[in-house]
């Protein structure tokens, strides 16, 4: 039997969690059912589903329990969601476009969408609860999502990009840019890679090691996926990528294309993916691992070759 491509694989993953995210979200007939619809639009049928697919690749790695990997697939895209939900609200970024549709604010009203934010957000940690791992792991599961999720991480990193919006601001140096978004977009990107391999089991002598090598992937691959998506706002249309295009330049937010220029951006996501993949030669030094990492570095060559 041939070995299945990365797209064949991709297109089964992301179709597995729309299967697994169906099944695990409350159903709209459920009550209070106005809040759980919201919820269903929020993160059924969207998005690229980056997260989980990290998740399952490195999953792989410590060879977890589908379940598990499931489950932590499912509360990063649960806090995933609640973070898009937020952010397209008028007081954030005011979009009324998400994964080509509405945004759920503008489909469900201001209220219901801060709601469903919010139980998107309890839902990610009931789902990391239930999941079919020992105590340890899920005490760890924890721990890193709410930390990517929170004042260190995702949820810091929005109020940093907030206050540096407008052109007062047009001075900002690369190396706020930089942070501003290993809080904003890394964190949660690094959190899903951790979480796929502490899904299943490390051996202790391996564990530093990995987790510091997946630590190193995470963190520059979010950093392309944000270089990507910066210059994907330029040269993207609405049509191509589900949600409003040109926005950072109206709103002068700043960007690695507004301070490195659309060619010197292209170049930082290639040297990001060049770096990310050196992580994972690290892991494939390891015995025992060689061949483990290949799904990981096919996602970094879609995150930096996307076009959408």
């Amino acid at each position: 039997m041939s070995e299945v491509s990365f797209r064949d694989w991709m297109k089964e993953r992301q179709a597995h969690f729309e299967s697994v995210a169906e099944a695990g979200i409350p159903g709209s007939d459920v009550f209070p059912q106005g809040l759980h619809e919201a919820m269903r639009w929020s993160i059924l049928e969207g998005g690229k589903r980056v997260r989980p697919l990290l998740c399952y690749a490195a999953s792989a790695i410590t060879r977890a329990k589908p379940e598990a990997a499931d489950a932590a697939a499912l509360s990063l895209e649960c806090i995933h969601s609640y973070s898009l939900v937020h952010d397209d609200l008028p007081c954030m970024d005011n979009d009324l476009l998400r994964h080509g549709k509405a945004s759920t604010h503008a489909k469900f009203g201001f209220a219901e969408a801060v709601l469903a934010g919010d139980a998107l957000q309890a839902e990610a940690f009931r789902v990391i609860a239930d999941a079919p791992v020992e105590p340890r792991s899920a005490v760890r599961l924890t721990r890193i999502l709410a930390e990517a999720a929170g004042s260190r991480g995702m949820c810091g990193g929005q109020a940093y990009d907030l206050s540096l919006t407008g052109s007062r601001n047009a001075a900002i140096a690369i190396e706020d840019l930089r942070r501003l978004h290993a809080m904003k977009t890394g964190a949660l990107i690094r959190a899903a890679v951790l979480m796929g391999a502490v899904s299943g089991d490390i051996p202790e002598t391996d564990e530093r090691k990995l987790l510091d090598s997946l630590s190193d992937f995470g963190r520059a691959i979010g950093l392309a996926f944000q270089v990507v998506d910066d210059v994907l706002d330029v040269t993207g249309s609405a049509e191509t990528l589900g949600k409003t295009a040109g926005k950072d330049e109206a709103e002068e937010k700043p960007t690695y294309v507004s301070l490195l220029g659309l060619e010197g951006a292209r170049s930082l996501a290639q040297q990001s993916c060049s770096e990310a993949l050196a992580a994972l030669d690290q892991i494939e030094s390891l015995p025992g691992y060689a061949g483990s990492t290949k799904r990981l570095a096919e996602i970094a060559g879609y995150v930096v070759n996307r076009d959408r």
